[in-house]
């Protein structure tokens, strides 16, 4: 049982020596670095996914208003 021929017991010496070259102090550092980057991710993707909504809803209501202007012109020739 293991990821990709990797045991169990391989992955807990691969994680003490990552540990002893490291230590905790700058692995904690890197981990709540990279959590605030995949924050800061999420949060333009989800900022971008809003401004396309937007867009979305612009082009709807240039469209409808534009359909609105055509039918009021020949009302206003007679």
């Amino acid at each position: 049982m293991g990821f990709g021929g990797i045991g169990i017991w391989q992955l807990v010496i691969i994680l003490v020596i990552v540990v002893m070259l490291f230590g905790t102090k700058k692995l904690r550092n890197l981990g709540s670095d990279l959590g605030g980057a995949l924050k800061g991710f999420k949060s333009a993707m989800k900022d971008e996914d809003g401004k396309d909504a937007e867009a979305d809803d612009d082009t709807v209501g240039d469209a409808s208003a534009m359909k609105s202007e055509k039918t009021e012109k020949p009302d206003a020739k007679d």
